[in-house]
């Protein structure tokens, strides 16, 4: 890797008139503690490393700063004030954000690939955010500040272009991250066209839009994260692998359960969708891998499964809000069940029971007890699995210019026990899966995941 450029790109000047600040609601204070979020996009760019540097880079700098000038939050940091005091985002007309160009000689069709490939080859394509920056008061009470986004971008020269982006989950939920990204994407590949609105309406910062009626803000709830140390879990004896659902299979999976439902006479009212049915197979395949790895015949206990869901259609919110406005969902099954030949049945109706649930009941029910779930199955010995991102979110839309990306990554997975979940790139109605396994599991999973397809036809 050789590094080309080291530089900030700042906010248009006039886009923030006074040093301002934006609150955090309950929704935003949830994310306190977890890791980075780091996502890439690898694009075909058959260029060499001079015209990148001439043309390429200037562009992506450009358009970010005008992206930016709508999402300024981004280039803001979070202020840790010493309690009882509330963090905030803070931003001012001098904010700026990290963004590195660098140089790779690495093997581009071997990153983009859906076979194992080792974590540290993802984490030099990825920045790393600003060191946080303390400070103390009159009273001695210390006050932190830390940056919420970087961006780093490489070529591979006369072959492709990895961009990857490092931000802060507290600033904001996926929906409102890809957001910006398709925002940018357009502002760049029509060189800062500016009726980009028309196609892209700005966010909507709107706190007012959270009701928080069990005040959890003034509660244990952000007591408990308060002071939360971000956790640097991710694995670094792991490999990064992609497991592909096709269209065709995601029907099978669909009609199998349907059918298996029908023969039960069962009654009660289920979404048997997509997401359901292929994230109750991966939830199935991890348990008999687990299975298999601990020569356990008979797994005991409970299993979870933990899925984040959009909040902004049923709390009547705007698409465009930008923040944190999803919700966890725990979803619970014996390990016996779902080992044996119905355990997708099994998998498939405690998902969809989760869903219809913020259907019939609405959002944000006995929030006060999510943070007591997410530390029940973070204990030593519970298993579970949480999927990070969606296939609604349309990361192969997002084009720079240079076409659709060749792959997209959500590079922090393996944390949190987290797997992750996109579109297919190559067909509409397929889903694609990222998960990180050693070389042993990797081998183990491929036979549970491609037998049990197969047993579908």
């Amino acid at each position: 890797m050789k590094i080309l450029e080291d530089s900030l790109v700042f906010l248009p000047h006039g886009s923030v008139l006074n040093a301002s600040t934006l609150p955090l609601t309950f929704l935003d204070i949830y994310w306190f503690g977890f890791p980075p979020m780091q996502r890439l996009f690898f694009y075909d760019f058959p260029y060499p490393t001079s015209y990148f540097m001439q043309t390429v880079v200037p562009n992506l700098k450009s358009s970010l700063c005008l992206a930016l000038q709508h999402f300024f939050p981004f280039a803001g940091n979070l202020v840790l004030p010493p309690p009882p005091q509330l963090p905030y985002i803070h931003f001012k007309d001098s904010n700026s954000v990290c963004f590195i160009a660098k140089e790779s000689t690495v093997d581009f069709g071997h990153l983009i690939g859906d076979h194992g490939r080792r974590v540290e080859e993802f984490q030099v394509l990825l920045p790393k955010l600003q060191p946080a920056n303390a400070s103390t008061n009159g009273n001695g009470m210390k006050k932190l500040e830390k940056s919420l986004m970087a961006i780093q971008v490489t070529v591979f020269p006369n072959t492709g272009i990895a961009l990857g982006v490092t931000f802060n989950h507290v600033v904001a939920d996926g929906r409102a991250f890809i957001h910006f990204m398709k925002s940018w994407a357009f502002l760049n590949r029509s060189q800062g066209d500016s009726s980009f609105l028309n196609n892209f309406p700005p966010p909507d910062f709107n706190r007012d839009l959270i009701k928080d009626p069990q005040g959890l803000l003034a509660s244990s709830f952000v007591k408990d994260k308060w002071g939360t140390e971000e956790l640097d879990t991710l694995p670094t004896n792991k490999l990064r692998v992609t497991f592909v659902i096709k269209r065709a299979q995601v029907e099978l999976l669909k009609n199998w359960v349907t059918t298996k439902l029908m023969e039960e006479n069962e009654s009660e009212k289920l979404r048997i969708s997509t997401f359901a049915v292929t994230c109750a197979y991966m939830w199935v395949c991890l348990n008999k891998l687990q299975e298999n790895e601990t020569k356990h015949p008979s797994p005991s206990g409970d299993s979870h499964i933990v899925f984040s869901a959009d909040c902004r259609q049923h709390l009547k919110l705007p698409a465009t809000y930008f923040g944190n406005c999803i919700q966890p969902r725990f979803a619970t099954a014996k390990k016996t069940e779902l080992v044996k030949e119905k355990g997708v049945i099994v998998a498939a109706k405690a998902i969809g029971r989760q869903v219809m649930e913020l259907e019939e009941v609405g959002a944000l029910r006995e929030a006060e007890k999510w943070l007591s779930k997410q530390k029940e199955i973070l204990k030593p010995g519970i298993h579970f699995i949480s999927i990070a991102a969606s296939p609604k979110f349309g990361v192969y839309e997002i084009d720079f210019g240079w076409g659709r990306p060749r792959k997209t990554e959500v590079a922090h997975i393996g944390s949190f026990g987290s797997i992750s979940m996109a579109e297919s790139r190559e067909e509409e109605g397929g889903v694609e899966f990222g998960l990180a396994l050693s070389q042993e599991e990797l081998h183990s999973f491929n036979d549970v995941f491609h037998r049990g397809l197969q047993q579908l036809q």
